[in-house]
């Protein structure tokens, strides 16, 4: 880095603190050539991460407001907090950032969402996923939902004969 007093001089690092939460970071630098020291600070620029569409595969920012959106309705006069959906926006965020870069197909970010809403809640679930997965007529329904009963999760509750 060059000075911006002199333009000869290189800054050389002397001191480095970190802010609260780990950044931004603030450098103290001394120009080799005048001696003027100053402080930088320095930023984590984040990449924007595109959603590759499904249906026509065209790229659109990642927009959690949109996911949130879709959790809620799935989601609706249902047992859930807005807190447990925050956590599962959160969860799935975190995870498609570690796992990519740049790109993430859509169809990733509704699986996790569909994977984080089956072990929430199994109506909130299959509400998603016939969105998700655009169920056309009730055996579409039937073929999502026997998975689920067939393992004993989801079985209504028997009643007592009198």
């Amino acid at each position: 880095m060059k000075c911006p007093y002199c333009r000869r001089g290189d800054f050389a690092v002397v001191d480095s603190r970190t802010q609260d939460g780990g950044f931004p970071v603030r450098r103290r630098r001394v120009c080799d050539h005048c001696k003027r020291r100053v402080w930088t600070v320095e930023l984590i620029e984040e990449v924007p991460l595109k959603v590759i569409k499904k249906s026509d595969g065209r790229r659109e920012p990642f927009d959690s407001n949109k996911l949130r959106t879709g959790l809620e309705k799935a989601c609706y006069k249902r047992p859930i907090t807005d807190q447990q959906i925050d956590t599962i926006v959160r969860q799935i965020e975190n995870e498609i950032y570690a796992r990519y870069y740049g790109e993430v197909p859509s169809s990733v970010i509704g699986d996790l969402a569909m994977e984080y809403l089956r072990q929430l809640d199994q109506v909130a679930y299959v509400r998603f996923a016939s969105v998700y997965r655009q169920f056309q007529d009730v055996s579409d329904f039937v073929q999502e939902v026997k998975p689920m009963l067939a393992n004993g999760k989801g079985a209504p509750p028997r009643r007592r004969m009198r």
